[in-house]
């Protein structure tokens, strides 16, 4: 059996357990903020593990949620540090039940992640190195981006990929609008129409004809009706990159 240790800090309390004497894997925290996209999640993290790792070496995953009316309010206000608070709680009750690091696959809070994390008791892993990384690995110089207004036009993922030579495109007013109204209004709630996820693969071939080699899923309620497999475009789940991610450094 494994022991975790009491008082386990966010940069250790690796535990040694198992017949063959093996580091147990960090304890992930998840900070959710959209039930939807933190089930998704979760399901990424648990096919990286799979991947990764054999059966008994999987890490302990706790997930916290705060009410997702509570982030949407503080957003709409543009109030960041009410939204830093929520991370800020979710990430204190995650490490109060042994989480070593958090992660949020919420790409729409990232304007405060640097808030959340200045007070946060366990250290955060975040979307955008990683996926800069992994765009530039595959020698791609020009992608899209879908998202919520605050994902798409705050420059999100910019700086990061602007570092590596990676050019970003928005897509157009109309197209923001049209991606707003299908993730505010029913992926959000873990609905979506046949004529709203053909409106969203859309968004991305029009992406595609103004040179994209491929497109950011900059929400992580997108993959519900956008995929490798329907996608007019190579994919970059900023969600799914990211569970690789902490999968990766859960195994230290």
């Amino acid at each position: 059996m494994r022991v975790r240790p009491s008082g386990a800090d966010g940069e250790g309390g690796e535990a040694v357990g198992g017949p063959g004497g093996h580091v147990a894997a960090k304890h992930i925290g998840v900070v959710g903020a959209s039930p939807e996209g933190a089930a998704i999640f979760i399901r990424q993290l648990a096919r990286h593990a799979s991947r990764l790792l054999p059966p008994d070496q999987h890490p302990v995953v706790t997930l916290h949620c705060e009410r997702l009316d509570d982030y949407l309010q503080a957003i709409h206000r543009d109030d960041w540090h009410a939204v830093a608070r929520l991370m800020q709680r979710s990430a204190g009750i995650l490490a109060s039940c042994g989480a070593q690091f958090v992660v949020s696959p919420e790409q729409i809070v990232l304007h405060a992640m640097q808030l959340a994390e200045a007070g946060s008791p366990v250290p955060w892993l975040t979307s955008p190195e990683l996926l800069a990384r992994v765009i530039a690995g595959r020698g791609h110089t020009k992608v899209g981006v879908v998202g919520t207004k605050m994902v798409t036009r705050a420059g999100a993922y910019q700086t990061h990929l602007g570092l590596k030579g990676v050019h970003v495109l928005v897509p157009d007013d109309d197209d923001c609008e049209t991606l707003e109204r299908v993730i505010f209004g029913e992926l959000l709630y873990g609905s979506c129409r046949a004529e709203s996820a053909s409106a969203v693969l859309s968004v991305i071939a029009r992406l595609g004809e103004r040179g994209c080699e491929g497109v950011i899923l900059g929400s992580s309620e997108v993959p519900m009706i956008v995929s490798s497999l329907n996608s007019p475009l190579p994919v970059y789940d900023a969600a799914d990159i990211l569970a690789e991610g902490a999968i990766q450094r859960s195994m230290g």
